[in-house]
């Protein structure tokens, strides 16, 4: 019996090697096809003060996927999301939340004008029916992703809530936000890697911004 076993064993180990060795190498490529099609980099943070408030610039670089333009296309919009949030760093507990402010956009094409619609709300909270709202139109898909990715001098705290010897990390996340999508297309899109957009980065305040 223990021979027979042996035979067993020794005929199934180059199959079992080879299994894990496939495993590993398509494991590997979803992974980078994930990446590759999220199509998108840790950006940069820039964090100045003024004598009244925090603010953040930053410039973001993803694409759109061909899935999304032809949804944009057939009259579809989009919905993109910017929050970032302050919070006092503490070593006895979890971080102390000072300020969080949200920037919904919503990015549509109109077949008859051939032109896009780049609607941007502003909010201090996660209450995105208050604040700033800007509405702009552009001729191109590229010209209304430069405005997109770029983001200049966004209030994103009052300075009078930042101590001088505290130590502060801000944190930044940019997504695309598929709940705002029809239902039909909600479901459709579930897993699918063509319609993640996901941007995320961190950074802690510096002696020179601190109060």
């Amino acid at each position: 019996m223990t021979a027979f076993i042996t035979r067993c064993l020794k005929s199934l180990l180059p199959r079992l090697l080879l299994g894990c060795w496939l495993t590993a190498v398509l494991g590997l490529g979803v992974a980078q096809a994930q990446t590759s099609v999220a199509g998108t980099e840790p950006p940069t943070l820039r964090l100045e003060r003024s004598d009244d408030a925090l603010w953040l610039s930053t410039q973001l670089k993803f694409d759109l996927s061909p899935a999304v333009v032809d949804a944009l296309h057939k009259g579809i919009p989009i919905y993109l999301v910017a929050e970032a949030n302050v919070s006092r760093e503490r070593w006895y507990w979890t971080n102390k939340h000072l300020a969080s402010v949200q920037r919904h956009l919503r990015l549509s094409y109109h077949p008859l004008t051939r032109r896009w619609r780049l609607n941007s709300n502003f909010s201090e909270s996660n209450d995105s029916a208050q604040g700033l709202a800007l509405n702009q139109n552009f001729e191109s898909l590229a010209d209304a992703m430069r405005t997109i990715r770029r983001i200049s001098y966004w209030r994103i705290a009052d300075i009078a809530a930042i101590d001088s010897d505290g130590k502060y990390a801000v944190e930044f996340n940019f997504q695309l936000d598929t709940t705002q999508l029809p239902r039909p297309l909600q479901i459709g899109t579930q897993g699918q890697s063509d319609w993640l957009i996901s941007v995320r980065a961190s950074q802690s305040l510096g002696a020179e911004l601190r109060r």
